[in-house]
């Protein structure tokens, strides 16, 4: 008795990348995963690249900035060496003439004010960061538009620069940082703008400046043209306390010893003296320099704090009225 013939089994139907539904047999080529992304991408480029702009206010290539409102243009202090006198490149070749309506080093932002009401205000997206969000890093070091890729690699809570301005949120990123790349915005896969990139403010790479934290700085810019900030004019490090006074200051380990003092500042005025050790301020326990920063954050200039200050072993309050920070932070 023969063998039966083998049934021939018909082949598979290819599949949509991602589906389950068959691919019809007389479509054509479909994209892959990786070639939506691609285009993906280069859509959210374009999309923020409208608001990107090149600013001309130093000797090497353009800074990059970015279109905040109809008018203003948003960049990083460290890039702008003028105020007056400055060229910006918009989207298109459009070239305007803008000056400087306020500076802050603290959070290394700075305002320009257009001649114009030109260029295409940015999409801000106030949405919080993640870790591992992808995100693209835009800027216009000239003419035509840089991108990189990368993700969010790092985020925490609102933190303190070491000029003294507060962010609302840290933001670390893991992404190549190009010419021109200060200034210039974190764009989302939508082609939203997160935030003002910027790589002066941290010493471990480049950060965000969140755009809760643009806005606020922008307003007070425009307001006044500039930030306030407390000051004392004071250097110090940090000391054991003794026994003794750790027992009267439940438990607190560690004070301020005050190793400088500058001359006719609010520290020296108020009658504070070098090797005093500070251990509050305004109610606040100082263990550490941010502590001091802490108190003189929001509206302390022209307030008078109390300084509690170890000296020659006893505990003395010292009045002090506080300053206003000169801002004498290099560009």
């Amino acid at each position: 008795m023969g063998r039966r013939p083998r049934r021939r089994e018909r082949p598979p139907v290819p599949e949509w990348p991602g589906t389950r539904t068959p691919r019809p047999p007389t479509a054509g080529p479909m994209p892959t995963t990786l070639e939506s992304l691609s285009a993906d991408l280069a859509a959210a480029t374009a999309r923020a690249a409208r608001a990107v702009a090149a600013v001309h206010a130093r000797r090497r290539i353009p800074a990059s900035g970015v279109v905040w409102r109809p008018g203003v243009v948003v960049a990083t202090h460290h890039t702008v060496h003028k105020d007056s006198d400055i060229r910006v490149t918009l989207d298109g070749g459009q070239t305007a003439r803008a000056t400087v309506a306020g500076r802050d080093p603290g959070t290394d932002l700075v305002v320009l004010r257009l001649d114009q009401e030109a260029g295409t205000p940015a999409d801000v997206a106030r949405d919080p960061l993640h870790v591992g969000q992808l995100a693209l890093a835009v800027g216009r070091p000239g003419e035509h538009v840089t991108a990189a890729m990368g993700i969010v690699s790092a985020v925490g809570p609102a933190w303190r620069t070491w000029h003294g301005g507060e962010l609302d949120q840290f933001v670390r990123l893991d992404v190549a940082v190009y010419d021109g790349f200060s200034g210039g915005p974190l764009v989302d896969a939508a082609g939203r703008v997160l935030g003002i990139n910027t790589s002066a403010l941290a010493r471990a790479g480049a950060v965000t400046i969140p755009a809760a934290t643009v806005d606020r700085v922008v307003d007070q810019l425009l307001a006044g043209g500039r930030v306030r900030r407390g000051y004392l004019g004071l250097g110090s490090q940090p000391v054991r306390l003794p026994d003794a006074v750790r027992a009267q200051l439940d438990g607190q380990e560690t004070g301020l010893m005050l190793v400088a003092l500058e001359p006719g500042a609010p520290a020296e005025r108020a009658g504070l003296l070098l090797g005093d050790i500070l251990v509050a301020l305004a109610g606040r326990a100082t263990a550490d320099v941010d502590d001091v920063l802490a108190a003189l954050a929001g509206d302390t200039v022209g307030r008078t704090l109390e300084a509690r200050v170890v000296r020659a072993g006893a505990l003395q309050t010292v009045p002090v009225t506080v300053g206003e920070s000169p801002g004498r932070e290099g560009r």
